[in-house]
């Protein structure tokens, strides 16, 4: 497996960026190895709360979060999923499927032996997120979903996910930086955008990104169908804490918080939350809200 790694010096003082970075390395799957990227702020004895980005962000999504949490005495972990960010980068679009990424943070977790999780996912943060919890549902307390969703294709994703879908594919220049201020309720400022574009020196970085929409199950016999049909069973048996803290302002994953609410026992009572004025990209629009959502659940539960 040929691999890219993004230079360190293209993240250096980014805006609002002030974290120190952590590796390890996880099984790539093919009998060698991959180093992932994370942040690691709090006490290190603290409940971990995971945080998941999804698609094409990195960890630079949850900056505004990081902090807030642990302040609150909780240990902060947020990894780039491979493909993405300070994460190794698999040079063909083959080497990405939706069941490498699931092995990928499983090895992660494992790595860590992260303990009494609290997973919050958005995104592809979820659709990898919500398997590892399934998968391994002792390791994990409670699950915060943010716009997000555990597709099988035996439903239609929707138009708005098929309209990204065939941008993704069909646009000649895939600008991150932009993609993800489209996605934003707010208009970013340059630099902000620059530093999603960090990782990504060259389209050649951008393997993992172009293939990501292609993983989503839009079909019954999608590869991933059955494996997240599993996931589901899981899920339907549920009862730790389950919480939505979906924005007002998304159309890819609109209405997913009512299914997720009412499959999922754990989600009965909870606090959910629309998040007002967010894009899809809600930590970035209202990074500090959200984080604070999180601290909450956490909190009442204890």
């Amino acid at each position: 497996m040929k691999v890219l790694r993004t230079p360190d010096a293209r993240f250096v003082n980014l805006p609002g960026w002030p974290f120190e970075p952590h590796y390890l390395e996880v099984p790539n799957g093919e009998g060698g190895s991959l180093r992932i990227h994370y942040v690691d702020e709090g006490p290190s004895f603290a409940a971990p709360v995971l945080m998941l980005h999804g698609e094409p962000s990195w960890a630079y999504l949850y900056r505004k979060m990081v902090p807030i949490i642990a302040g609150a005495g909780l240990r902060a972990i947020v990894p780039d999923l491979v493909g993405f960010g300070r994460s190794d980068k698999p040079a063909r679009r083959e080497d990405y499927t939706y069941q490498r990424h699931v092995d990928w943070m499983h090895g992660f977790v494992t790595a860590l032996d992260l303990k009494d999780i609290t997973l919050v996912c958005q995104d592809w943060g979820g659709l990898i997120g919500l398997r590892v919890a399934a998968e391994q549902p002792n390791r994990f307390a409670r699950i915060v979903a943010a716009n997000t969703f555990l597709p099988t294709g035996d439903r239609p994703p929707g138009d708005g996910f098929m309209r990204w879908q065939r941008f993704s594919q069909e646009t000649p220049n895939f600008n991150v930086g932009r993609i993800v201020n489209g996605g934003c309720v707010t208009d970013l400022p340059e630099d902000i955008v620059a530093a999603y574009d960090a990782p990504f020196p060259d389209d050649s970085y951008k393997e993992g990104a172009r293939q990501f929409p292609m993983l989503v199950p839009t079909s019954p016999d999608d590869p991933a169908s059955e494996p997240n049909r599993h996931a589901w069973e899981t899920l339907r048996e549920w009862t730790k804490p389950f919480l939505t803290a979906f924005s007002d302002s998304d159309p890819v994953t609109r209405g997913a918080n009512r299914l997720l609410q009412s499959q999922i026992p754990g989600a009965k009572d909870q606090p959910h939350t629309t998040i007002v004025n967010g894009g899809h990209f809600l930590q970035e629009d209202k990074g500090e809200e959200l984080a604070r959502v999180v601290v909450d659940f956490i909190a009442k539960e204890i």
